[in-house]
């Protein structure tokens, strides 16, 4: 018999094949072992990188790796970016959840990405980057920078005259 969070991590494996095989936007790696404690989720969503001057340019592909610790689910999965994110709640680590519950699903979890990076989500009330948080104030109608409904796996297009996004005031 096995335990609890051996379940839950089977669990877990098996909604993420059901939702993500076959994802046009996402592509799900486990890592490991089956049941999988790691997983690396690469994006192929836009989302904003600082270039060499510290100005947000669109990226489309964002890789993020998923761990979920030894008291998972009571505890949150860490989620950590590849590469750098110009986000508010992107930083050492991912923002997942403020108020974490185990009844969150790592599927959710997931596709709760997926929309942070394309600036459909995000808290400037609690940043891990102030200067993100702080330059959404002049940005608001340049906002999201992608508006893939990933629930969906279909994209609704987005016009965009260049790759670079106003800077606006990062310096």
């Amino acid at each position: 018999m096995s335990s609890p969070r051996i379940r839950r991590l089977e669990s877990d494996y098996q909604s993420i094949r059901n939702k993500f095989d076959g994802h046009p936007q996402i592509r799900v790696h486990p890592m490991g072992v089956t049941p999988p404690e790691r997983y690396r989720v690469v994006y192929q969503v836009p989302s904003l990188r600082l270039d060499p001057q510290n100005r947000p340019i669109i990226t489309n592909v964002t890789v993020v790796d998923f761990e979920l610790p030894a008291g998972y689910p009571k505890d949150k999965p860490r989620a950590v970016a590849a590469e750098s994110v110009f986000h508010p709640n992107f930083g050492d680590y991912i923002c997942i959840a403020d108020f974490w519950t185990p009844a969150q699903s790592l599927s959710d979890i997931i596709l709760e990405v997926g929309e942070m990076l394309q600036w459909q989500k995000y808290n400037i009330l609690s940043p891990l980057n102030a200067v993100a948080a702080d330059w959404v104030n002049s940005q608001r109608d340049n906002l999201p920078v992608g508006r893939i409904d990933l629930t969906l796996g279909c994209q609704t297009p987005v016009v965009r005259v260049s790759n670079q996004v106003d800077s606006g005031d990062i310096g």
